[in-house]
């Protein structure tokens, strides 16, 4: 833990976030298209054409969110000069329980007692909300390294006759490592733009199971505790946002499009991606993903495509990367850094 003149040197010193290591968790069940359950009626050919999925990964019976968050972050923990860290953050839509928050129970599952440990709800923009979070405690001294784990597991909350839905959610976890840093340094995370609007907020929804359900009995029924999405209205928010808040981070950091090597948008439908790289003006082959094998996996969606790149040798140190992310609330979020020499 910090002390408070060791806070008081980092606030003048103004220490920058860097990006210290990365690594991802999917379950072992691997669920192909032409596994779906029957009655959704659907075909590989179907399902490729519409999201870009040949396949996505299910949590069995017994694995539950934190799980997946708990093997992420020994994963990424392990990567890192040092296993302690100042604050543990968790991004998810799908807690293990209402109350408490997942991030305590992670940090005491790690052993690392008596660090600042909470949640992070934006849905899939979550990972985006919880990079800038973290790099506003480093920045204002409040923590030297910290753990942010995204994890998500959809397959809980996916109605059984929502083949929409259905065919596009996998379950999965991402995890980073922030530190204090010097300016110029590789892996240096430099801006961020973040953005919301409430009035959307049911386009993506799991209406019933919370505090208006309990407070209004009978308005809700069992079907209203599963998730629900307007695809088609989401598909056009998605690649507005997305587009909007790329060119906006970029702009305060003072890159063009073409000085960006590679973009890395939440995994949350092929024909989205394809669109915003357009938008963007940058070529299919500078856009990083990995939906095709893991579906969208919400809030893991970037660290999990991260760490897929890491391993596939995609992306390289010293390349400058995009972020990006739309999610429910409505949220989005885009941030860039300059990526680090990082196994």
């Amino acid at each position: 833990m910090l002390r408070r003149d060791d806070l008081l040197t980092e606030r003048v010193r103004h220490p920058i976030p860097v990006l210290e290591a990365v690594a991802g968790c999917v379950p072992p069940k691997v669920v192909s298209n032409e596994e779906l359950p029957s009655h959704w009626e659907t075909s590989d050919a179907w399902v490729r054409r519409r999201t870009g999925i040949g396949t996505r990964h299910w949590a069995d019976e017994g694995t539950s969110t934190g799980d997946l968050a708990l093997a992420a972050a020994e994963a990424v923990l392990a990567r890192c000069a040092s296993g302690q860290v100042d604050l543990v953050l968790v991004a998810t839509s799908t807690p293990d329980h209402p109350i408490p928050a997942m991030a305590p129970a992670l940090a005491a599952r790690l052993g690392l007692a008596g660090v600042a440990a909470f949640d992070v709800a934006a849905v899939c923009t979550g990972f985006v909300y919880g990079l800038a979070t973290a790099s506003g405690m480093i920045a204002a001294g409040i923590a030297r390294r910290v753990l942010l784990v995204a994890a998500d597991v959809y397959s809980t909350l996916i109605g059984p006759d929502d083949r929409a839905a259905g065919v596009v959610f996998g379950d999965g976890a991402g995890a980073v490592v922030l530190r204090a840093g010097e300016p110029g340094e590789p892996g240096e995370v430099l801006g961020f733009d973040l953005g919301s609007d409430g009035t959307g907020h049911d386009l993506i929804t799991v209406p019933g199971g919370g505090a208006r359900d309990r407070a209004e009995p009978g308005r809700y029924t069992e079907p209203d505790r599963h998730f629900r999405m307007s695809g088609r209205e989401v598909y056009q928010h998605a690649v507005t946002r997305m587009t909007e808040s790329s060119l906006a981070v970029l702009k305060n950091v003072g890159w063009t499009t073409a000085e960006v090597d590679r973009v890395v948008a939440h995994q949350a439908n092929a024909r989205i991606l394809s669109m915003v790289g357009s938008r963007l003006s940058i070529p299919d082959e500078k856009v990083l993903g990995n939906i095709e094998r893991v579906g969208n996996t919400g809030a893991a969606s970037i660290p999990l495509a991260l760490a897929d790149a890491v391993a596939r040798r995609e992306v390289h140190a010293g390349e400058r990367v995009l972020l990006t992310a739309f999610g429910g609330g409505l949220t989005w979020g885009s941030a860039v850094l300059v990526w680090p020499e990082v196994v």
